[in-house]
């Protein structure tokens, strides 16, 4: 038997720059040490979750191609956000002005995004993923957690297109406006960004393949079926740490309009943290041979802004850079990371 490999993205908006340039270093390595060119990320994990940008990743690298083979690679993918971030996040003195800055209306308009996703996936469906996925957004009409799950996607009712799914975990209050979308049966959904309760979804990744015969979905005889910890190695790939200091003076008197923006960033890093701490509670109870199966990469930001929104070309490049820096600083894990996925 061989260990379910699960891959976790966070949340972050264009700090999507840095998971997506530390996966093209691992499948740079990948495609050295196996002398094939055309090795894919996705071919290398068996189930792939994510949160807001982390889901719009982790999408692109399970999308088909016309053959039925991985579309894309984690260097396709990191371009999306190198090449199209500073016209997503663009907005018009127009907007600017109507919106007060995403006071009273969303800060971007959601056209351009919206573009980006419909040209990479198309008219993909959650069905033809070519791994299993979970993908997070909230539900504000029925007040809950939705989960897109590649699992359930057998199911019209379930099914959803890929660029719909990408748009709704993306959905980030303020930023862009509730993404209202319908899955192939028609069933209506009014959704925002996963993030404001799993912006780290490794903990939901954990508990959705404890639920899976992986074995029959991958048609796979080494894999188990509802793995536990033991039977799990999990690569979580986070978004940043810089954290703004927020003084008790500057806040004491502070109305909801000024917590707003304060709010968003506390509630996404606390939950990262939190999921953190609880993956390595889990697996401290294991065997000393098992506990290093869980692998959190968490970049520091150093040259870049912290802003989920800030995607001028000097940024773009300040972020890539730290994306680079954070290889660095993890090669010794990242390398390790490589030698368990061959």
């Amino acid at each position: 038997m061989r260990k379910v490999r699960i891959l976790s993205i966070d949340g972050g908006g264009i700090r999507g720059i840095l998971p997506g340039t530390i996966l093209t270093y691992i499948e740079e390595q990948l495609r050295n040490k196996t002398g094939n060119p055309d090795a894919k990320i996705g071919e290398y994990f068996d189930f792939i979750a994510g949160t807001s940008t982390g889901g719009i990743l982790s999408l692109v690298y399970l999308c088909p191609d016309e053959q039925g083979n991985f579309k894309y690679g984690a260097k396709e993918a990191l371009d999306i956000y190198l090449d199209q971030g500073d016209e997503i996040f663009d907005v018009s003195l127009g907007k600017k002005l109507r919106s007060l800055g995403g006071i009273s209306d969303e800060k971007y308009d959601e056209k351009e995004l919206e573009e980006a996703l419909s040209d990479f996936l198309e008219e993909r469906t959650l069905k033809d993923v070519l791994k299993p996925c979970l993908i997070t957004s909230y539900d504000i009409r029925n007040r809950k957690a939705h989960f897109f799950t590649s699992a359930d996607a057998n199911s019209d009712i379930f099914n959803y297109k890929l660029k719909d799914v990408a748009r709704a975990t993306s959905a980030a209050p303020t930023y862009f406006e509730p993404a209202k979308i319908k899955s192939i049966y028609g069933t209506p959904h009014f959704l925002i960004d996963g993030g404001v309760f799993a912006n780290n979804p490794a903990l939901c990744a954990y508990a959705e393949a404890r639920t899976m015969k992986f074995s029959k979905i991958l048609n796979d005889e080494k894999l188990p079926d509802n793995p536990g910890a033991k039977d799990m190695l999990i690569v979580s790939i986070g978004t940043g740490t810089v954290k703004e200091a927020y003084t008790y003076k500057e806040f004491k008197d502070a109305g909801a309009i000024k917590w707003i923006k304060p709010l968003i960033d506390i509630m996404m890093s606390g939950n990262s943290e939190t999921v953190d701490y609880q993956l390595k509670q889990i697996y401290e109870t294991l065997a000393v041979a098992d506990c290093e199966d869980y692998h959190r990469i968490q970049p520091k930001i150093s040259l870049a802004s912290s802003e989920m929104d800030k995607a001028d070309i000097d940024n773009l490049k300040a972020l890539y850079q730290d994306g680079l820096s954070a290889v660095r600083d993890y090669k010794e894990e990242l390398d390790i990371i490589i030698d368990k996925l061959l």
